[in-house]
């Protein structure tokens, strides 16, 4: 599954790299001890037979599953299956059906097989049933939002514009909304799927497309293989207008399914992939597993991306312009198809033996995406990557009680939180470090390797990297796997002038035991650097450097690698010397923050100037957020820099950033580079110079928004609905209201706020009513994703406007229908 998106940016800005209080451990119920799921049966094939009713929103479906018992001699079978109508059942017997009798409860089949089969003696079931996914009443979690398996989009074209697709999402067991099963991660079988679709329509699913039979009423049947084992919960189906965009690497397909509307782009959305897989290849010493690799981006999607075996499916946001990719950063989505490319070989190929081991899937690919960012675009951008995800897990204090490896959680959706990414990937990255590259690839090709095809867990990766490194690693599994928290130092420093030592000392101040933290540190002194290796394991030690001056700088955790939370009591000139002499993008990132809150220092103020002129983009576009701009002194001399970014910087981002803080100041000067903005080819530019120029013009701003109505989106298109919001009239109210309901979710919401705004500062009634019905028809929608009760929310602001009092019958009856 797709990594979880909850960026710490605030954190960021706020300078986290100083200590936060650690959470003592919550005292609450013991949670419900979730072993690995028993093996009675071993699913060894699934073979199904599917068509579609558009109406009904139904599956109506054949399925012939092969069996083995798996250790004991069983005369029994159940089966996951959620809500359907169970047709048959009976064991085939050569060409023949013998029925056998059966019972269930809406959620599993339990069959008896009329006789006792040995361990290892195959039998087959078949099964004739109706799936009803839009039927049943089930809850999604953090990560996946959605949990019926089976999903029909504008399947009768009510929505005009909006695509009809259908799709489906196994993890984490919701296979078993469309098709019974072992729906269990630790159950592989390898499958066949033939879909009955109309003619018109592109299919996907595992493996390899095999036969396309056109039928005499206008449909067609597509059936693809999968001839290698895989888990239940990575079967998916794809059907509708998709353009397929045909790529490869070596001799493997690599295709991309987009709507047709993004297809010219799909070279430049997907196109990195076949190199991903050559990078991904090499580094594990095993090459891409399977036969095939597609990525299809569907409409309405309940989650990021899901690494379906051989056929990832995306999120729309995926599908992109070249204007849009202009203003983008490393993160989503070159990092999100990273990331569910590597879960091809640690998800995929090697599969969690249970969700209380999700981690051996969604930690490593999320720490590919670093590994990705590092190979393709330099160090900086790894780091830069890599510690916003530290801080992301640092953000929730309620991340601190759960270990990495959990088998006690009441509800296995539990487990896709920021731990399990997260704070799972900054483990492999302390790991690597401490391991040394040969050793630490090694241990993931070992472990690839000898659980080919089958399923892993925490303690075999363990046992890969011992194999690896020839050392004893249950100390490190079992305090950062199978124990909660992190370290919580403080650091001190002090100089012996008389005997010419420096000693640091780092007291570890969380509760329970003292981690074993391996680290480098750098001693800078006298235009040299001197590394140390040393292993902090008390609550509180001091480690000794010779050193006949004063050291400019003690650099602890050098490699910034290590997980904690510190209060570093470094000098403010040692943190200046920091970000002019230490290389690593923490490194500055950190003095930068110290000095953005001493700016009135010289030397600090100095290293402000050079940090906006950093090689990388995000430490000067951090600058730029965190500089205090109250001090007219200050901002006299910032300016000219500011003004610099903002007319030359090569980043859309920090340029985008640097016009916001000339939209702060009241000055006609800016204008030029305003109007110059609002004629770029970035969206971000665009909004940021419509946005400074609505502070000093709004009349003129409003004019402008008109001239790039034709072409918006992304932060365009907000900047054009606050304009309208805080100065528009009646002529800007189509903006909102044409083609709302044809607007995806996510547009709808952040839309309708803004929407509301304009509309109570209209002395309109129809107006007021278009918007109310707008509004009420997201909600009840979006019902389940709780968009009623915000409808409602904002539909009670309304009220309070001179127009929404007026009106206030109309408004609370759609209340009351949103309720």
């Amino acid at each position: 599954m797709s990594k979880i998106s909850l960026m710490a940016s605030l954190a960021l800005i706020a300078g986290s790299y100083s200590a936060m209080a650690q959470a003592p451990a919550a005292q609450v119920a013991i949670q419900p001890y979730r072993a690995s799921a028993t093996k009675v049966n071993a699913l060894v094939h699934t073979k199904l037979d599917v068509r579609f009713d558009y109406a009904k929103r139904y599956l109506y479906g054949k399925e012939w599953a092969t069996f083995k018992p798996y250790a004991y001699a069983t005369d029994s079978l159940t089966l996951d299956a959620q809500g359907m109508d169970i047709k048959t059942v009976a064991l085939v017997n050569g060409k023949t059906l013998q029925p056998l009798k059966f019972s269930y409860d809406k959620q599993e089949i339990k069959i008896q097989l009329g006789k006792k089969f040995l361990p290892g003696q195959a039998y087959t079931i078949y099964i004739a049933y109706t799936a009803k996914p839009d039927e049943l009443t089930v809850k999604g979690s953090t990560a996946i939002t959605d949990a019926k398996g089976l999903y029909f989009i504008n399947p009768d074209s009510a929505v005009k514009g909006k695509p009809v697709q259908i799709w489906t999402q196994g993890e984490t067991q919701s296979s078993s909304a469309w098709f019974p099963t072992l729906d269990r991660p630790n159950q592989k079988t390898t499958s066949e799927i033939s879909m009955t679709v109309p003619a018109k329509y592109v299919t996907l699913s595992n493996g390899q497309l095999t036969t396309q039979v056109k039928n005499t009423d206008g449909t067609r049947t597509d059936t693809w293989k999968m001839d290698l084992p895989h888990s239940t919960y990575l079967f998916m189906m794809a059907v509708g207008n998709f353009k397929v965009y045909h790529d490869k690497w070596k001799t493997k397909e690599v295709n991309y399914y987009l709507e047709p509307a993004y297809a010219p782009y799909a070279k430049q959305i997907f196109g990195l992939t076949p190199e991903m897989i050559d990078f991904y290849s090499k580094t594990l010493g095993v090459d891409y597993p399977w036969n095939k690799y597609s990525q299809i981006v569907a409409r309405d999607y309940v989650s990021g991306a899901m690494e379906n075996t051989t056929a990832t499916l995306h999120g729309e946001y995926v599908q992109r312009t070249p204007r849009q990719m202009l203003d983008e950063n490393y993160d989503n989505p070159e990092s999100t198809i990273a990331h569910e490319l590597f879960h091809q070989w640690f998800g995929d190929y090697v599969t969690a033996e249970s969700w209380s081991n999700i981690t051996v899937n969604e930690s490593f690919a999320n720490y590919s995406e670093v590994l990705w960012a590092q190979h393709k675009y330099g160090k900086d951008v790894a780091d830069d990557h890599n510690y916003r995800d530290q801080l992301s897990y640092l953000s929730r204090t309620s991340n601190y009680t759960k270990p990495l490896v959990r088998f006690n959680y009441d509800d296995k959706e539990e487990v896709f939180d920021l731990v399990s990414y997260q704070k799972g990937g900054r483990i492999l990255n302390m790991m690597r470090n401490y391991l040394g590259d040969a050793v630490f690839f090694k241990g993931l090709n070992i472990y690839l390797k000898q659980n080919a095809f089958k399923n892993g867990e925490a303690h075999l990766l363990r046992l890969a990297m011992e194999e690896a490194s020839g050392q004893d690693m249950n100390w490190f599994f079992n305090q950062w796997y199978f124990n909660a928290g992190h370290p919580v130092v403080n650091i001190s420093y002090a100089w012996d002038a008389e005997n010419k030592r420096t000693t640091v000392t780092m007291s570890q101040t969380q509760k329970g035991a003292p981690f074993i933290i391996p680290m480098a540190v750098d001693v800078y002194l006298g235009g040299t650097k001197q590394r140390h290796q040393i292993t902090l394991k008390d609550a509180v030690q001091s480690f000794t450097f010779l050193s006949p001056t004063e050291p400019d700088l003690i650099n602890v955790d050098a490699d910034k690698v290590v997980l904690w939370e510190k209060a570093d009591q470094k000098s403010l000139h040692a943190f200046n010397f920091q970000f002019a002499h230490a290389p690593l993008y923490v490194d500055r990132l950190e003095a930068m923050l110290v000095a953005a809150k001493n700016i009135q220092d010289p030397e600090s103020f100095s290293t402000l100037i050079t940090a906006l002129k950093d090689p990388y983009y995000n430490i000067r576009l951090t600058t730029l957020k965190v500089l205090d701009l109250k001090d007219p002194a200050i901002s006299r001399k910032l300016m000219p820099e500011i003004q610099r970014l903002a007319e030359t910087d090569p980043n859309n981002s920090v340029k985008a950033e640097a016009i916001n803080m000339l939209g702060t100041v009241v000055s006609s000067a800016y204008l030029p580079i305003f109007q110059n903005g609002l004629k770029s080819q970035s969206y971000n530019v665009q909004a940021a110079s419509l946005t400074a120029l609505a502070k000093q013009e709004p009349a003129n701003a409003v004019q402008a928004a008109k001239s790039l109505e034709k072409d918006n989106k992304g932060l365009l298109t907000r900047a054009i609905r606050l304009v309208y919001a805080n100065n528009g009239t009646l002529s800007e109210l189509p903006y909102f209201s044409e083609g709302f309901a044809q607007k995806s979710r996510a547009e709808q919401q952040a839309a309708l706020p803004l929407y509301l705004i304009l509309v109570g500062k209209l002395n309109n009634t129809a107006a007021l009513e278009l918007a109310v019905d707008d509004a009420k028809a997201f909600g009840l929608g979006n019902r389940a994703q709780g968009m009623n009760r915000y409808a409602s929310t904002l539909l009670n602001k309304l009220k309070e406007t001179p127009i929404g009092k007026a009106n206030v019958a109309y408004i609370d009856a759609a209340i009351a229908e949103l309720k």
